[in-house]
């Protein structure tokens, strides 16, 4: 497709690239030769840099350019985008701190070229603080080179909703979008200051260069309206489109909504593939409303489509074609796995249930030998009042059972409890305490399997180091991660490897989680196993993504569900609920029924819900993958 037929949707420069390493790789690479150069010629570069999951790529590619290959940055100058009011500098949820921890500590720039708004001025000085800000970027010659993120809301900095074209660095009150997405930060949207100091549209469209990066299928709809809606307002980043030399980054999962990526037959000529076949009769079928065996040729044409139709002769082969497909893909009990070694892959000690629950015990039922695998603890999603009940459950017990020689367990207890108490919102736990939600979440993990027909010596806790931090910021994966992965593998020697396929989870855990098992994976010895790719904690794969669509009946779901209950840490109010503020169980019943109907609306089957999975072998897409088992019989639920 042209780029030119692009431009008739996108009114920024869009690259996609493969991944977050891509991006950052690009990213890094661009302001490394801006430095060079202005080292060359005796001149600052004036960089204008962002907090966020998303420029933490960029921030490690540049200090590792700094450290293998004497990247200078004595003749940088940065000044941040923005912070929380009111917010101390040395607070962990500081944007000061963070940009200490991801960056300046680890490069050689000047503390006096660091330049952030400060949260922790006196409300009277704050509007003199923002006018002084606005002078430094000035006097330092405008800002070269500036990294954006984007938010739900379609905020730039914190330009949030209603921020004019000429907008300058201010105090502001925060959307309450924005507000529900760093709770999981905060432990809480009420622990979430109100209000933030921003750099102004304005400011930001004056700096020479502009990035915005977006990652995750999270920031897919509100990527596509900056980048192909009207400029408004309403969503600060549209003004990126007034910019002469802005360059918006995402990975595919970002780019998904695009025009191109969605339906890039409305945008040009295409290549067709059967994948690409079938995701366009779904969409025009659910755009006329008419199930797919009732399309018709004239369907087509009025909906930019003739030259698929022109491919098959007539609407009805290829309708034929797609209705096949996609109940090739329908697989009840009797055509899944039997007596297989099996390893399920849970990022945090609940993904498994949420998003496979339904398959977890037609698994069970068919004989296989499972292992479930919790890749992290999970201990960072528990609230502090989950450790007291258990604190004073303990205290009660004490009176009725035989604990042993415990005189001290009061004294212990009380201290534990103290500390408790002692926190601010978000503090890392003392070790002991999170040795405690560790133990919390583990429990919780064994009773929800166990609901599904597992016994609990079926699960094993990975505790990946790369999770062990304490804090919502993680390190880095390293080889002891995928080592600990492949050791199980190895050890196990499944057939079939499950893992989570989601990319928008809050933090990234996720996307870490998956990286380690395809290098373990990529490092196995021996005929590789099946990689299933499951989805459902914040999104579920499309219907056209999917290889294997998973039948449940109501008391399937049903049981499913109260898997889910068992995880009472995460029940009510769970610490990361990511931009869906619903309980997982509801967002599951819906993703679920929502498949299942979808399916029915197309003129298929209407079975009462379904999971969707992705079926890889050898790193490649599968469609139809003969999938081991003792017993083939036609789809059933």
């Amino acid at each position: 497709m042209s780029g030119a037929a692009h431009a008739r949707r996108e009114r920024v420069p869009v690259r996609v690239m493969p991944d977050h390493d891509s991006i950052a790789a690009e990213v890094a690479g661009r302001i490394a030769a801006l430095l060079r150069k202005r080292a060359e010629n005796g001149s600052r570069a004036v960089l204008g840099l962002a907090t966020g999951a998303t420029p933490v790529g960029v921030y490690r590619e540049l200090i590792r350019l700094h450290r293998h290959e004497g990247l200078d940055f004595s003749n940088a100058v940065a000044f941040n985008l923005d912070e929380y009011f009111p917010m101390r500098p040395g607070s962990l949820h500081s944007y000061h701190r963070y940009m200490r921890e991801h960056l300046f500590d680890h490069v050689n720039i000047a503390p006096e070229h660091c330049h952030i708004p400060r949260g922790d001025v006196p409300e009277a000085e704050v509007e003199a603080h923002c006018v002084e800000y606005e002078r430094r970027i000035r006097e330092a010659g405008g800002i070269d080179f500036q990294i954006l993120g984007i938010g739900r809301s379609g905020h730039i900095g914190f330009n949030e909703p209603g921020s004019e074209r000429d907008s300058r660095t201010r105090r502001l009150y925060l959307d309450t979008v924005t507000r529900g997405d760093a709770a999981s930060d905060f432990f809480g949207e009420e622990n979430v200051p109100p209000q933030a100091i921003t750099m102004g549209v304005a400011t930001i469209l004056e700096a020479r260069e502009v990035v915005l990066l977006a990652t995750g299928e999270h920031k897919a709809g509100i990527v596509c309206r900056a980048v192909e809606g009207e400029v408004h307002a309403d969503v600060a980043a549209t003004f990126l489109q007034q910019h002469a030399a802005a360059t918006v980054y995402l990975d595919p999962a970002a780019a998904s909504d695009l025009t191109r990526v969605r339906t890039p037959w409305l945008v040009g000529d295409v290549e067709w593939t059967a994948e690409r076949e079938t995701a366009a009769v779904i969409w025009l079928s659910e755009r006329t409303d008419k199930s797919i065996l009732h399309l018709a040729t004239d369907d087509y044409r009025a909906n930019h489509l003739a030259p698929l139709t022109s491919r098959h002769g007539s609407a009805e082969p290829l309708n034929g074609q797609v209705f096949n497909a996609l109940i090739s893909k329908i697989r009840g009990k009797s055509r899944l796995p039997r007596g297989q070694d099996i390893v399920v892959f849970s990022p945090h000690p609940d993904d498994d249930v949420i998003s496979m629950g339904g398959l977890l015990r037609k698994l069970v039922e068919n004989g296989n030998r499972i292992t479930v695998a919790y890749q992290t603890s999970g201990n960072i999603a528990v609230f502090d009042h989950e450790v007291r009940r258990y604190l004073d459950f303990l205290r009660r017990a004490a009176g009725i059972i035989d604990l042993g020689d415990a005189p001290n367990l009061e004294e212990v207890l009380r201290s534990l409890e103290d500390r408790l108490a002692r926190k601010e919102p978000g503090d890392v736990d003392p070790g002991v305490v999170q040795q405690l939600k560790r133990i919390i979440r583990e429990t919780e993990a064994t009773a929800a399997i166990e609901s599904l027909g597992l016994s609990a010596d079926r699960a094993r806790f990975l505790n990946q180091p790369f999770y062990q931090t304490g804090a919502v910021r993680k390190n880095p994966i390293t080889s002891e991660d995928v080592e600990i992965v492949a050791q199980l593998l190895e050890e196990v020697r499944p057939t079939i490897v499950f893992a989570a396929g989601d990319l928008s989870d809050p933090h990234g855990t996720h996307r870490m989680c998956l990286e380690t098992v395809e290098a373990a994976l990529a490092g196995y010895r021996g005929d590789p196993p099946w990689l299933w790719l499951y989805r459902g904690a914040w999104q579920e794969w499309d219907l056209d993504e999917a290889t294997v669509l998973v039948p449940l009946s109501e008391g399937e779901l049903r049981g499913k569900v109260q898997a889910i209950f068992r995880h009472e840490s995460q029940k009510d109010s769970a610490p990361f609920p990511g931009p869906d503020p619903r309980e997982f169980w509801q967002r599951v019943v819906e993703r679920n029924r929502d498949t299942a109907d979808r399916l029915a609306a197309l003129g298929l089957p209407a079975y009462y819900a379904m999971e969707a999975y992705v079926t890889l072998r050898d790193g490649q897409r599968v469609e139809g993958p003969e999938i081991p088992t003792s017993s083939l019989a036609d789809a059933e639920a």
